[in-house]
């Protein structure tokens, strides 16, 4: 395939900043769109959850790929936010859609591994059309929300996309705030000597940035519509592993972590099935925590000072 015109919507965000490196890296004409101005010359200011604006931005440009990556992240954000979190999440996935449904661009959408719920068996992608899963938290209805338009959009309108549901990707670029996952919180908890808890039994799998960057970059070499893929690594990590590891790099005690037994309203454990990851857009985890994490504190080191 030959180089691609590509919009990143949430492109200053996490996954989002260190996606349009990777893209454009491979000489991609890559733009990006997020809810703040930006210094990059292919930055442009866009709330998708407003359709003027969303409308004024394919009227600049023909895009031939979208990864839509924006939304309102995470669980508990989701219900103290309720509004943001449906507004960008859900009318603005519609938006997007309506969108693609005008100009044909091929889109591949960010879900999240939220959407199995409180299933607990191994996760593979079919399984939320098998059995009915109990989704805990509005953060993950809104992503299966966006799934089942993208559905009914390409059965009605014959609009191309590909689903992906990331699990615990984590590494440099995370930015800490109190609604963010685990690891960013450990780190910067730990960089400053403020108290943390850590819930135990739970196990996760952790996906370094750099790895789930490369993978979603190809799919735009071998792209099949109406495809899905989980994006998870095969190992289970204790989430109290990930902090011993942490203290241990940065030289301290766990004397600030308060050991709470397992936490309500998540799966204890999230086991994935990535084979068609693997086979199709040659998904593997090459940098285990041991690497990552110690990177990632290096990171937090240079933003916060410390």
């Amino acid at each position: 395939m030959g180089l691609a015109k590509i919009l990143v919507t949430g492109g200053l965000g996490f996954i989002g900043s260190n996606l349009v490196r990777e893209l454009r890296s491979r000489g991609h004409d890559v733009w990006l769109c997020d809810l703040t101005h930006s210094h990059d010359p292919k930055s442009i200011r866009c709330d998708v959850s407003k359709y003027r604006q969303v409308e004024r931005l394919f009227e600049q440009h023909d895009f031939e790929y979208v990864y839509h990556l924006a939304a309102e992240y995470g669980r508990w954000n989701g219900e103290d936010y309720y509004e943001n979190l449906w507004l960008t999440n859900a009318v603005g996935t519609k938006n997007m859609i309506r969108m693609q449904e005008k100009r044909k661009f091929r889109m591949i959408f960010f879900s999240s591994a939220e959407i199995y719920g409180d299933y607990d068996g191994v996760m593979s992608e079919d399984i939320p059309e098998k059995i009915h899963i109990h989704l805990l938290n509005d953060y993950a209805m809104t992503k299966w929300v966006g799934e089942m338009m993208i559905k009914n959009s390409a059965m009605q309108y014959g609009t191309e996309t590909v689903i992906v549901r990331p699990f615990n990707v984590y590494g440099p670029g995370e930015h800490y705030n109190p609604y963010r996952g685990f690891i960013p919180k450990f780190i910067y908890k730990a960089l400053h000597d403020e108290p943390y808890t850590v819930y135990l039994g739970h196990k996760r799998t952790l996906e370094y940035i750099d790895d789930v960057c490369r993978a979603v970059a190809n799919i735009v070499e071998n792209f099949k519509p109406g495809e899905v893929y989980n994006l998870g690594g095969d190992e289970l990590y204790e989430i109290k592993y990930i902090s011993d590891l942490i203290l241990k790099y940065l030289g301290k005690d766990d004397s600030k972590v308060t050991y709470r037994e397992a936490e309500p309203f998540t799966t204890k454990i999230k086991r994935p099935d990535s084979t068609k990851a693997k086979r199709d857009l040659n998904f593997r985890v090459n940098v285990k925590p041991e690497e990552g994490i110690p990177k990632t504190i290096e990171w937090f080191r240079r933003v916060y000072g410390k």
